[in-house]
């Protein structure tokens, strides 16, 4: 899911060796605290049967995040720690949403006003009176019941936005009226969708402009470790270093996957799957590495993550 919401985040971030969900984000483990752990393994189902669409009036102040379903009502907490995609105001991105089932419909993307606190419960008045995108019946990959199936459309992110906010979606289903509700934290930062507070705690990434290569690019390594599995899937981390004298002006990783293996997403970065080959770019605030520096990229995966030996070239 692009940009990632409360519950997919906190579901990626409590992923344990032994299948269960044990969240290590302040916010997340607030909201599994009040909503139980079923929040989580149903990610996916931040719904209301009756919804209709409808939106104010219907799904009360203080709710929003949750859809008015009480379970997911952790959801709706006001904390500063809920992990956050970060996007540059008026870029393109590619939107995705998780297709676990089949369901036809309307994509409407809110976002929130300048001066929103996130120390506050979400109210209708917090956000924009109008939706700055809307997806009519967008096209889908992927087989329904599993992770990597989603919705997807490109959309110009709002201009004139900068520091935290949040990104509101209203999905209505055209063949009921079934209507989905997510909250995604982002931060308009200068940022290319890199994600942080999923997982143990890191810096802060820092974007850096694009360098245009002047005469020589240095080279790069890549090495793998899994950082966590459990029944059916896994969690890798690849370790991108610049070994040379000179600095490497954008990366492209290559690796194998194990039989019956598959990318769920990724992070810190962009990727292709041909066959059992994956293929990860650098996104533009970490292309630069200088020597002897070093940058990571991560992912989840169904399957098994086996012995993957990654390769590193530099243009």
């Amino acid at each position: 899911m692009v940009p990632g919401s409360r519950t997919f985040f906190c579901w990626q971030d409590g992923l344990s060796p032994q299948g269960n969900i044990v969240p290590i984000n302040p916010a997340c483990s607030a909201a599994v605290a009040q909503s139980g752990a079923n929040s989580l393994y149903n990610w996916f189902s931040v719904l209301r049967s009756d919804g209709a669409g409808r939106t104010r009036g219907f799904i009360p102040d203080g709710q929003l995040c949750s859809g008015g379903n009480p379970n997911f009502s952790g959801f709706d907490l006001a904390h500063e720690d809920w992990p956050v995609t970060h996007l540059t105001s008026g870029a393109q991105i590619q939107f995705r949403y998780n297709k676990w089932a089949a369901h036809p419909g309307w994509f409407y993307l809110y976002v929130t006003k300048d001066g929103w606190n996130p120390n506050r419960p979400l109210t209708w008045a917090d956000l924009e009176e109008q939706p700055f995108h809307t997806a009519d019946h967008p096209q889908s990959v992927g087989s329904p019941g599993t992770n990597d199936a989603h919705y997807y459309w490109n959309a110009t992110l709002p201009s004139g936005k900068s520091g935290r906010h949040l990104i509101y979606s209203v999905w209505k289903r055209s063949d009921s009226a079934e209507t989905f509700y997510n909250c995604s934290d982002v931060v308009f930062d200068g940022g290319d969708g890199e994600v942080t507070g999923v997982g143990r705690p890191g810096p802060t990434p820092t974007v850096t402009p694009t360098v245009t290569p002047t005469g020589d690019t240095g080279s790069c390594t890549a090495t793998y470790k899994t950082v966590t599995s459990w029944s059916g899937g896994f969690q890798g981390e690849v370790t991108v270093k610049n070994p040379g004298t000179a600095a490497v002006n954008g990366w492209t990783v290559n690796w194998d996957l194990a039989a019956g293996s598959s990318i769920n997403s990724l992070w810190n970065g962009t990727h292709t799957v041909s066959g059992s080959t994956v293929t990860a770019k650098n996104a533009d605030w970490n292309r630069t590495i200088q020597p002897g520096g070093s940058v990571t990229f991560g992912f989840t995966a169904n399957g098994t993550s086996g012995s993957p030996t990654p390769a590193c070239t530099s243009p």
